[in-house]
């Protein structure tokens, strides 16, 4: 059963923007140190920044709530598998969060061209006794 969905579209130029005028202070505050080495391996981080800012937005959405209702946006983690498949790694409050609300399963999606990137995602609940 689905808990919830949540999608987010990102401009990259905004967080081009950000990067340049804030730097460390601004990854620092949003993203993992895995995923600043992942998005500083790319020809163009701020695409991947996008990416990864949309999905932690799509996430917040999912639960239901947004920006400074507690839960950190580092705690927020983008990880690509061998095969490039991105996943979700939650920490903190939001992982308590979603044993509260019993999700089983965290799946997401992303998109990107050089202007835009978007993601998705979707909190799956665990299979209820006698389903």
């Amino acid at each position: 059963m689905i808990a919830g969905i949540g999608t987010d579209l990102v401009d990259v130029e905004r967080i081009g923007k950000l990067l340049e005028r804030f730097g460390d202070r601004f990854t620092g505050r949003v993203f993992t140190a895995y995923e600043c080495a992942y998005c500083g391996r790319k020809a163009f981080p701020a695409i991947h920044y996008a990416a990864r800012f949309a999905a932690k937005e799509s996430f917040l959405k999912a639960l239901g709530i947004g920006l400074g209702m507690g839960v950190n946006l580092a705690d927020i983690e983008v990880r690509n598998n061998a095969e490039g498949r991105p996943s979700l790694t939650i920490y903190g409050r939001g992982g308590e969060m979603l044993k509260e609300r019993g999700v089983a399963a965290v799946h997401l999606t992303l998109t990107h061209t050089r202007s835009q990137a978007a993601a998705t995602v979707v909190l799956e609940k665990g299979a209820s006794v006698g389903a």
